[in-house]
């Protein structure tokens, strides 16, 4: 197979992948720069909505906001606590997220210094919850998840046919020039090729991680095929007849001295008897906004299950950890995050760019072929 046929195969390959989920990446890639601050926002919301809370000297500890919690909710039993965010600032609330038996999700505010309840609302049914859906799923359940994975899966080989296609190859000024005063084919074919070439490395991440996120029960056991990870097995507790589980404050302190140098940031309860509590934590090194470090305890005894040391992880687990910040552009910063809104723009500008020229292309076949029935 010669050179030319293999470039043909190649540059239809990359047109009509690009025709069958532009769309969806047009929608994926907008909403994915609405999300970029997502945190920020929902802070923001959160304030405007429920009040500036206001600091005091001493918070109250997260067992006294789970009983407050539990409390509350104590007539709902199709409501379960899975997990509390302690307060990431000293004017944050703490925020407590119960599921229900319909798999919605609610959140409820707490005041960490008066343990008054702030506020409450449906998780889904916020902009953000709604921004969240349209971007893994485009509001289509299941099916959605599958579509848009799939559509992420394409994008990165949309990612390596473009690259492969690049004119800078044969000589670099050519691949980032833009004649702006030419022919609105041409224009548009500079335009998509520098576009392209300049977010090909965070098109690929962002739609590899996205892929891989959404057929995550596929592709976790791969991953860690690949990079020689055993996984870790799933970790028990042993429920003791007539005891309670184990005390939350006395929980936290054996999870801070397992893992001294981190912060608390989360805390996931046991969904079973059988489960372990979770606790998630924040190594000064980390960049993860909530820490990939975790200790895992025996809800019933207290006892250490296993310690997850984000900085000290198989390469398999590091390499799972690395997709939020490289799906998220959370790795340089204030500075990635920014560069991401542009990342998450560029599938409309080569999908706009792409259709002008396949129209231009079209139109000129179709010219010429009128004119050869004339003849």
């Amino acid at each position: 197979m010669n050179r030319k046929k293999i470039h043909d195969i190649v540059f239809y390959l990359h047109k009509y992948i690009g025709f069958i989920v532009g769309l969806v990446l047009v929608i994926v890639g907008l909403t994915g720069s609405l999300l970029v601050f997502e945190q920020d926002f929902d802070r923001f919301m959160i304030t405007q909505q429920y009040g500036q809370i206001t600091p005091q000297q001493v918070q109250l500890s997260p067992e006294s906001v789970l009983n407050t919690i539990e409390a509350k909710y104590a007539a709902r039993s199709d409501l379960h606590l899975f997990r509390i965010y302690l307060p990431d600032t000293s004017s944050s609330p703490y925020v407590g997220q119960l599921s229900s038996t319909d798999e919605q999700r609610i959140e409820v505010f707490v005041n960490p210094y008066t343990g008054k309840i702030i506020g409450e609302r449906a998780l889904d049914n916020t902009l953000i919850g709604i921004l969240l859906k349209l971007h893994y799923s485009l509001m289509a359940g299941e099916t959605g998840t599958i579509f848009v994975g799939i559509a992420a899966f394409l994008m990165c080989i949309l990612t390596i046919t473009g690259l492969v296609l690049w004119p800078g190859w044969r000589k670099l000024i050519t691949g980032f020039k833009i004649k702006f005063d030419a022919h609105p084919k041409r224009v548009s074919f500079d335009i998509h090729k520098v576009a392209g070439i300049v977010s090909v490395v965070f098109l690929f991440f962002t739609g590899f991680t996205g892929f891989c996120w959404n057929f995550y029960d596929l592709t976790e056991p791969i991953i860690y095929a690949v990079t020689f990870t055993p996984k870790q097995s799933e970790l028990v507790s042993k429920p003791i007849p007539g005891k309670s589980a184990f005390g939350l404050t006395e929980q936290l302190k054996i999870a801070d001295a397992a893992l001294p140098d981190a912060v608390t940031k989360s805390i996931y309860f046991p969904g079973k008897p059988e489960d372990a509590l979770q606790i998630r934590m924040k190594l000064p090194q980390e960049n993860s906004d909530y820490g990939d470090s975790n200790v895992y305890l025996d809800q019933y005894s207290g006892e250490v299950l296993r310690v997850d040391n984000a900085l000290k992880m198989p390469l398999g687990d590091r390499v799972l950890n690395s997709f939020t910040p490289l799906h998220y552009g959370t790795f340089l910063g204030l500075t990635s995050r920014i560069l991401y809104i542009f990342v998450g723009l560029t599938p409309l500008i080569l999908f706009v760019t792409g259709f002008v020229m396949w129209k231009h292309r079209y139109r000129t076949k179709s010219t010429t072929g009128f004119i050869k029935v004339l003849k």
